[in-house]
Order: C-alpha cells, then sequence, then structure tokens
C-alpha cells in the first residue's frame, strides 16, 4: 500500500522526472560524441570539393579529379614566405577557422598540379558569414573559377552568389590593373562591356545589394593578404602602401 501512495505521489514523478532527464541526455551527449568525427570528415570532404569546384573539377555533384592527388597544400606568412613544418593537412584544418588563421597572418594556399593556384576568402554577407575559394591561373591574375557560399543570405537574393550561373560571371575577369590591385567587383545595375574596368567587374546580383558589396569587399580584403606572395612569383612590382580603410557593412 504504501509502495502505491509513493508511485503515485509527487516525490516519484519528480525522481523518475529527472532520471529519463539524465538517461536521454546521457545517451544524446553518447551520439554526438560517436558522430562527431564522421560530421568532421563530411565538412573536410565539402572543403575539399569546393576547391575542387572553384578549379573546375567538380561537376554534378562528382569530382573529376582526386583532391590528395591534385592539389598541394600549403601555408605563406605576411611577407609572403611559406611556412615550413605545416603540411597539407593542418593547412585544410585552417579553413574550419579562416578567420581565425588570417588575424594570426597564417594563410592557406592551394595549388593543383596544373599550377592553378586557388586562396581561400572569408567576410560578411547581409544577415551573416560568406566565403569561397578564388582559382587563379599561373599567371597569378586571370580568375579561372570560383566558388563561393553563405549561411544565412535571402533565398532568391543574396544566396545567389552560391549559384552556378553567378559564379561563372568571374570566370576571365582580372584581379591587377597593369601593376595595381584592384581585386573585382560586383557592380550594381551591371558590368558593362564598354566600361574601361569591365575585366575587374561582375554583376551584382539583383535585390541583394549588400551581399554583393560583402563579396566585393571580401574578395578584396582577402586577395590583399596574398600580394607579397603573388609579388614573389611572379614579375608584378611590390605595389604601394595604402592606408586600410575599415567600412562596417548596414542593412538594406
Amino acid at each position: 500500500m504504501a509502495t502505491n501512495k509513493f508511485k503515485n505521489g509527487n516525490l516519484y514523478i519528480i525522481i523518475y522526472s529527472v532520471v529519463m532527464v539524465v538517461v536521454v541526455a546521457v545517451l544524446l551527449s553518447v551520439t554526438a560524441m560517436s558522430l562527431q568525427s564522421r560530421q568532421n570528415a563530411n565538412v573536410l570532404n565539402e572543403k575539399k570539393n569546393a576547391i575542387l569546384q572553384s578549379l573546375g573539377k567538380f561537376e554534378n555533384g562528382v569530382a573529376t579529379e582526386d583532391y590528395d592527388t591534385f592539389v598541394d597544400a600549403f601555408a605563406v606568412d605576411a611577407d609572403g614566405n611559406v611556412i615550413e613544418g605545416i603540411g597539407p593537412d593542418a593547412v585544410i584544418d585552417m579553413l574550419f577557422d579562416l578567420k581565425g588563421a588570417i588575424e594570426n597572418k597564417t594563410y592557406p594556399v592551394f595549388k593543383s598540379a596544373d599550377g592553378r593556384f586557388v586562396f581561400p576568402v572569408t567576410g560578411n554577407g547581409l544577415w551573416d558569414v560568406i566565403w569561397g575559394y578564388v582559382a587563379l591561373e599561373a599567371d597569378l591574375n586571370t580568375i579561372s573559377g570560383i566558388a563561393l557560399d553563405h549561411k544565412g543570405e535571402t533565398p532568391g537574393l543574396g544566396a545567389e552568389i552560391a549559384t552556378p550561373k553567378h559564379q561563372a560571371l568571374y570566370k576571365g575577369k582580372k584581379i591587377f590593373e597593369g601593376t595595381e590591385f584592384v581585386s573585382v567587383t560586383l557592380v550594381k545595375g551591371g558590368a558593362k562591356p564598354s566600361s574601361p574596368s569591365f575585366v575587374h567587374e561582375v554583376d551584382a546580383i539583383t535585390g541583394g545589394t549588400k551581399t554583393s558589396d560583402g563579396v566585393t569587399a571580401m574578395l578584396k580584403d582577402c586577395l590583399k593578404n596574398y600580394l607579397p606572395y603573388i609579388v614573389a612569383e611572379t614579375s608584378i612590382p611590390e605595389p604601394a602602401e595604402e592606408e586600410s580603410e575599415s567600412e562596417e557593412l548596414s542593412n538594406e
């Protein structure tokens, strides 16, 4: 009788609820830990595929080259020197916190077997983080391809930066005007073939002005970090130093 009374009492209900919560929490924790390595592997694979995509080696969801044999990876410092002791695996791991790597003045570089270079970039869109991979031809001036993505841009507007149609616009564009680094600008209203700067411009996203501005800033700010390395690898003279200006993007 006392046992039945205990089971029907509030104390029993509280104890039972606490035990169930603890058991479920433990099960969820164990499941999450067991899946963590698999999740990390999937994210790493996505990053490798994005690099291959920028090189035109990932089509219809299938890689046409093996990343590990087609791409070499190394890191350079702020002076453009290759950093010794950082292997390919450690370099690609930097992509999990690219912003932190940039703040530490450690810049990942990916070089394909056919002599092209891929530079990762990251910045801010309208709502959240945007990022990408810019592939340059061996001249380190002409864009061979690009892969862009985002965390939370508006579908049908800013999110269009991740579409093949938009990314195709960058192919063949130049990041230098003679010996001056100018990067690539997304132009509201569309890049005009008659413009003398057409080779450095692509169409901005219609209705996605702030996302487009974010991509423009991201490309310029991140690619600028690689100028010492580019200068060392090419005949392009060292650009004159300019005052850095930080500009905060406002919402649409």
